[in-house]
């Protein structure tokens, strides 16, 4: 039940006699940094020198250094949170792994962070180097990692801070599908998130905290369940979905906060383009009487602090003869917004999963599936450097080929479509094939209504019984994003060429001429 929170009707509560004043909180916070540490244009991708000059950029780390600084003025007490994925997403993190988010979040002064998914892309091992170089608690609630030598005795599901003389419980969740979505290892097992939130709540409240925020990289759809089956919690900060909550941005999903019973939601969409910022009030029992606020937009109008820019501009030197390389030029933008990759055709998905097509279509490949959670940024028209490619396509995955019946690529386009409403990464980006699919059936229930395979003459019925040839990534081969019926496919191979490089390699064959398109590979009923 969606609820509005009354405004302050009154500054003081008086119990025995005894006044008590209310406590008000500024929580600012940030979600799916993954990386961003220069400013990034519009379509999330990577911003020159130039058009940061000429205003036309977001974010990046001298911002939010900046806006957070003003944001603490503004307040008596406040903390700085995040919602998980600061890992993976430019070269930053292909060079130096989590050592230069630790650095960032250090220097703003994060007060937590939960365990995002992306986290665990390099294993238990980085995580734990990334732990053990900040200076801040890293939270994890619905797993246990005590089979886990790199995390055990590490990880806590929970902590206690004090903020203005008030203690304040903070808990982590990451998503129960972590070991599809990553690389955790067999060591670590994850759970659902409700008992786990509902579990560390009680021992909170049983030390005697009434003030807890959940930290959460599980999704917007998981968040507002989490807050109508527990008890107890005040605050979610989200992750997950890159879902932007605003009162006045035309893209919002829902507004910020989004009251579900008596909890506040709040998402600040990602890559560090907002700065969440929520201001709370509670009585003294911990009960929120008031909870207002919005995301800040970090454009030009948010000054850089100058020492962390030329922090970020010393450790981009060795990125940059990569970073700079030109290996193309598409005469149109390409876009690969997630909101659009994630239910349906795009342009992205096209141009990658016909790079993939081209490259083994002479080893009699005839399909090539991309998950769309692998699909990262859009690429501005003009010359396309490597640094965007790597942009776009940062995981280092490698092609694979492999062969599976008609009926297993059926239950794997099954798959791909069966979280489209939480706009899942496992919706499906296609070459060689057409699909149609009906959305008002159930998940899993036979939504695919139609495949066809692409041959000498043209587009015929897909053969249940029939083998078929395909090409994907070596994360979607592995059983990731929900692609299991992959793992015991027959004659896989998975270390094929970098994705980035086909996909760097295919536009650089058509330099010039490349236009996006999308050609109804991929429809609804």
């Amino acid at each position: 039940m969606l609820k509005k929170i009354l405004p302050v009707t009154t500054a003081l509560l008086m119990t025995g006699g005894m006044a008590y004043a209310d406590y008000s909180l500024t929580v600012l916070h940030t979600n799916d940094f993954h990386a961003r540490f220069e400013p990034i244009s519009k379509y999330d991708s990577g911003c020159s020198a130039e058009d940061n000059t000429e205003g036309k950029c977001f974010g990046g780390s001298a911002r939010l250094v900046e806006a957070v600084k003003a944001a603490r003025s503004r307040t008596n007490n406040s903390i700085l949170v995040d919602g998980g994925d600061q890992f993976q997403g430019t070269l930053f993190y292909t060079y130096y792994k989590g050592k230069v988010a630790a650095e960032m979040m250090n220097k703003l002064g994060y007060d937590a962070m939960t365990v995002g998914n992306h986290e665990f892309d390099d294993g238990p091992e980085v995580l734990r180097g990334f732990m053990d170089a900040v200076g801040f608690p890293v939270l994890m609630s619905n797993a246990d990692v005590s089979a886990e030598p790199a995390l055990a005795g590490k990880l806590a599901k929970s902590t206690v801070i004090e903020r203005g003389g008030e203690k304040l419980g903070l808990i982590g969740l990451t998503p129960e599908d972590t070991d599809e979505l990553a690389s955790p290892g067999d060591n670590v097992t994850f759970s659902d998130p409700v008992a786990a939130v509902q579990g560390e709540v009680d021992q909170l409240t049983a030390q005697g905290v009434n003030k807890i925020i959940v930290l959460s990289h599980s999704g917007y759809a998981v968040d507002q369940k989490v807050a109508a089956e527990t008890t107890g919690v005040d605050i979610i900060v989200g992750g997950h979905s890159n879902t932007l909550l605003s009162n006045s941005n035309e893209r919002a999903v829902g507004p910020y906060p989004t009251m579900v019973g008596e909890t506040a939601i709040v998402q600040a969409y990602a890559y560090g383009k907002f700065l969440g910022e929520l201001n709370v009030t509670f009585d003294d029992a911990g009960a929120i009487k008031s909870a207002i606020g919005e995301p800040l937009v970090m454009d030009a109008s948010v000054t850089e602090d100058a020492a962390t820019k030329a922090r970020i501009a010393e450790l981009a030197v060795p990125l940059q003869e990569i970073r700079d390389k030109v290996v193309a030029s598409s005469s149109t933008a390409i876009m690969g917004e997630r909101d659009m990759c994630r239910v349906q055709e795009c342009e992205m998905g096209n141009l990658i999963a016909d790079a993939m097509l081209a490259r083994v279509k002479s080893q009699g490949v005839q399909i090539a599936i991309q998950n769309s959670g692998g699909i990262r940024a859009s690429i501005d028209a003009g010359d396309v450097t490597m640094g965007e490619v790597l942009t776009v396509l940062p995981f280092q995955n490698t092609l694979s080929t492999f062969e599976v019946t008609g009926q297993t690529m059926i239950d794997a386009l099954e798959n791909g479509v069966s979280q489209v409403e939480e706009v899942k990464g496992r919706f499906p980006q296609v070459a060689g094939m057409k699909f149609v699919w009906n959305p008002s059936i159930a998940p899993g229930e036979g939504r695919i209504v139609e495949v066809l395979v692409e041959g000498a003459d043209g587009y015929s019925p897909i053969d249940p019984a029939a083998t078929y040839s395909v090409v994907s990534n070596n994360y979607v081969r592995g059983g990731g994003d929900g692609y299991k019926m992959f793992r015991s496919a027959a004659n896989a191979y998975d270390f094929g060429p970098d994705l980035a490089d086909v996909v760097a390699e295919y536009l650089a064959e058509k330099s010039g001429t490349y236009a996006q398109y999308k050609d109804g590979r991929l429809a609804k009923k």
